[in-house]
């Protein structure tokens, strides 16, 4: 395994993190219990979860892959080998704290609490804002995604959200904090804030990041980059759909487009074209198009960590496996080629 430091911490992460979502839904405890098993064996520290989850969420699995991870820690003692990373869940979600979910002081307090408690631990390493108040491009939201100019009253909450995670920090609950699915202009402003007024740092951006989806850049990379807070990419293959499992509408049975009846603004035939053409490429370097897709973000200076998810053991595998692949640059040339062609599917 490979490793790179987290921000500017003196923590190492995994240069593949464990992605912990399906657990509690698509997968059993026992299924979580055997990743989370095999990953720790293959070297990776890093695993990352979140309140809401399990995904697709709902009020019944609110807090059931942080109970798994929990229960795994209580069974093996092994709390001190894993960095840990999980979030609090922004607005928009009727069944957490009342449908009051908004990050300010009050909800993080709780939302940390209860964490603590599902996870059993008495500290987690890395507390992300799962996403903002104001809302996000992210989750297919870009079209129409539109900025409103209340500059003051973000600062002020702002202030409030870093204030109330140092609190945290003194308290020892939680180490370090980070972002996700936030905008260039306010990581920025979260750095530039924590500056001022002697407050944590931003360590980490936790955005949507793959061969099919490069918002990332160039704005957030160069931040990434210039300011130590690294990406940690989530769906690096877009959902499992690089794989071509979707393609022409098709919906595998017990897949998570079988089971998630919300809206998936991926599914176009753009998306498929472009598809089809990244398994193409694979095929002709006589690569498995998922590890491709893998090895490609890891191979990006800004990725801190690239987060997997898999839904059996032989597709997490796989995707550990990507970590031995290194793309030429002839293939990356092919692969900037193929982005012109198809520059933003979804």
């Amino acid at each position: 395994m490979k490793y790179k430091q987290l921000g500017r911490t003196d923590l190492l992460i995994s240069l593949i993190g464990l992605g912990t979502m399906t657990w509690g839904r698509q997968n059993t405890q026992a299924e979580g219990f055997q990743q989370m098993d095999y990953a720790l064996e293959q070297g990776i520290n890093f695993f990352d979860t979140a309140e809401m989850y399990a995904i697709p969420p709902t009020a019944e699995t609110y807090g059931s892959t942080e109970t798994i991870i929990g229960n795994w820690f209580a069974r093996n003692k092994n709390r001190q080998q894993v960095i840990l990373a999980s979030k609090i869940a922004g607005p928009g979600l009727p069944w957490i704290r009342d449908g009051h979910s908004v990050i300010d002081k009050n909800n993080i307090m709780a939302a940390v609490d209860s964490s603590l408690r599902r996870l059993q631990t008495d500290y987690i390493d890395l507390y992300q804002l799962h996403w903002p108040n104001r809302g996000s491009y992210h989750f297919g939201e870009i079209w129409q995604y539109a900025p409103q100019a209340n500059k003051q009253a973000l600062e002020k909450n702002f202030i409030e959200v870093l204030e109330t995670l140092n609190e945290l920090i003194i308290a020892g609950k939680i180490r370090h904090i980070g972002l996700s699915n936030e905008t260039a202009w306010a990581t920025s402003k979260y750095l530039e804030l924590s500056e001022k007024h002697s407050l944590p740092r931003i360590v980490s951006m936790q955005n949507e990041y793959s061969l099919l989806c490069r918002h990332f850049e160039p704005d957030l990379s160069e931040i990434a980059l210039q300011e130590d807070c690294g990406l940690l990419a989530w769906s690096p293959l877009t959902r499992g759909m690089i794989s071509g499992k979707y393609l022409n509408g098709a919906v595998p049975a017990g897949s998570r487009l079988s089971l998630d009846m919300r809206r998936e603004h991926r599914l176009s035939p753009q998306t498929d074209a472009a598809i089809e053409a990244y398994i193409k490429l694979a095929k002709e370097h006589q690569l498995d198009v998922c590890q491709m897709a893998l090895a490609f973000v890891n191979q990006q200076a800004f990725v801190s960590s690239t987060l997997i998810g898999a839904t059996n053991m032989q597709q997490l595998k796989s995707n550990i496996d990507a970590i031995k692949l290194d793309l030429s640059d002839e293939l990356l040339s092919e692969i900037n080629a193929l982005r012109r062609r198809y520059p933003m599917p979804f």
